[in-house]
């Protein structure tokens, strides 16, 4: 397989490294329209070479590691891609992004959400095995072409993912919840703590459990804006429920509840049971 992949930031340059390992992989192109992306990746060696957008069509598999307006935007622009080329989306909302695939080539569409990532982005923070272990998510799958879905598939077993399928809409109510949240209450405590303290206090008082709450915080605005802006109606239902627990808490403080509060307390554990 030729494979181009859209987009040479964490996810699209990680993708490269752990796609370059595989044997049934021929070459591997990138296009961005970040020229400083572009020449980053190449030093790098992330990809083979750089080609523009309209040419990336060419090719067997294409991946799509943008954001999500950029995933439909460029959808609109790949309606003569080959027969049985195929297209993988790596956006972190689905819905609307199928939603958007033109019909004349839903065949050739896979949606895609690797449940992976950090909070660095651009080609200098593409690492090695970032999807290897980890949970890629499959939507809707039944609608794309037999011989796209069975592409997908390989590629995502060959980088030792585990495959998951759903429903795009039920993909993003979920998102929502483990993901985008997580991501909302991270800037929110960011800026909170930014709001009350000088730098000083910051740099002295900052122990490692507001540093792990915050670390979100330094994720790309752009891309996250983005995300928040696709998911709108389930961020708002994630961060609702979010603020009536919080609530709920902050009452037992209030009245002095502390067995209120220490069951509480211990029922946010059992998640770990859960996660460990």
């Amino acid at each position: 397989m030729n494979v181009a992949i859209v987009g040479l930031g964490l996810m699209g340059g990680s993708l490269a490294i752990s796609l370059k390992k595989l044997d049934f992989i021929n070459s591997i192109v990138g296009s961005d329209h970040n020229k400083i992306h572009q020449q980053e990746a190449m030093e790098l060696g992330l990809v083979d070479s750089i080609v523009e957008f309209d040419e990336v069509k060419n090719y067997d598999v294409i991946f799509l590691a943008i954001p999500v307006d950029g995933v439909i935007s460029a959808l609109k622009n790949l309606t003569d891609v080959k027969d049985d080329a195929t297209i993988i989306d790596l956006g972190s909302t689905k819905a609307k992004i199928v939603a958007s695939v033109p019909q004349e080539i839903r065949k050739n569409f896979v949606a895609a959400h690797p449940m992976t990532g950090t909070e660095n982005f651009g080609p200098k923070a593409a690492i090695d095995d970032l999807y290897r272990d980890k949970v890629v998510v499959l939507c809707d799958i039944e609608n794309s072409g037999e011989k796209q879905a069975k592409v997908a598939k390989k590629i995502f077993k060959a980088l030792e993912m585990k495959k998951y399928f759903m429903p795009a809409n039920e993909h993003d109510r979920h998102a929502a919840f483990i993901s985008h949240m997580p991501h909302a209450i991270s800037y929110s405590l960011a800026n909170t703590v930014m709001n009350q303290e000088n730098k000083r206090n910051i740099l002295a008082l900052a122990a490692g459990g507001f540093r792990s709450m915050s670390r979100l915080a330094k994720s790309s605005a752009n891309m996250w804006e983005d995300i928040f802006r696709q998911n709108k109606t389930n961020l708002i239902e994630a961060i609702e429920l979010f603020e009536d627990e919080l609530k709920l808490l902050k009452g037992y403080i209030e009245n002095e509840e502390w067995e209120k509060v220490h069951k509480n307390l211990e029922a946010g554990n059992r998640l770990h049971d859960i996660l460990d």
